[in-house]
């Protein structure tokens, strides 16, 4: 089982969010393996992370999972040796021949496609939150949007 998640870069926490993810993994997953695939990007991306980690923390067969977007020798220096520390796994998704201004696109792609749940917290219809929350919607995913419950 594979769960996803995407959300804007600005993101507030909060404590209702936090327990809404919390409940819809231990409903949807529960005790069973489960890889969390993670983009690791703007402030949605760490409070997604964050939830993920508790979560594993009483459920061990869940692995966190970094797909990265790029996979050049300056940004494994630079930022995949940090994430070797915090995540399970890390994944490249084969979209070297896609031009590289695209490569989070494609990478939120592919993390679509291959998810059982999608996480999100989109709010208004633009940016690349949105476009993979329409490409989630598209596939037929089951997504559960956090922004569905704010007043």
């Amino acid at each position: 089982m594979v769960v996803t998640f995407c959300g804007h870069a600005h993101f507030s926490e909060s404590e209702e969010c936090e327990q809404r993810i919390l409940a819809f993994l231990a409903e949807k997953v529960g005790d069973r393996p489960a890889d969390m695939y993670l983009g690791g990007y703007g402030a949605f991306d760490g409070f997604a992370y964050e939830c993920c980690k508790k979560y594993k923390q009483t459920h061990p067969k869940v692995s966190l999972v970094f797909v990265t977007p790029y996979l050049t020798v300056e940004y494994q220096k630079n930022h995949l040796d940090y994430q070797k520390t915090r995540y399970d796994a890390i994944i490249y998704p084969e979209i070297e021949s896609k031009p590289k201004r695209y490569a989070i696109a494609y990478r939120n792609k592919y993390m679509v496609e291959k998810a059982d749940y999608v996480i999100a917290y989109v709010t208004h219809d633009c940016g690349g939150a949105y476009t993979t929350y329409k490409y989630a919607k598209r596939k037929g995913k089951a997504i559960l949007n956090l922004a569905d419950f704010e007043e």
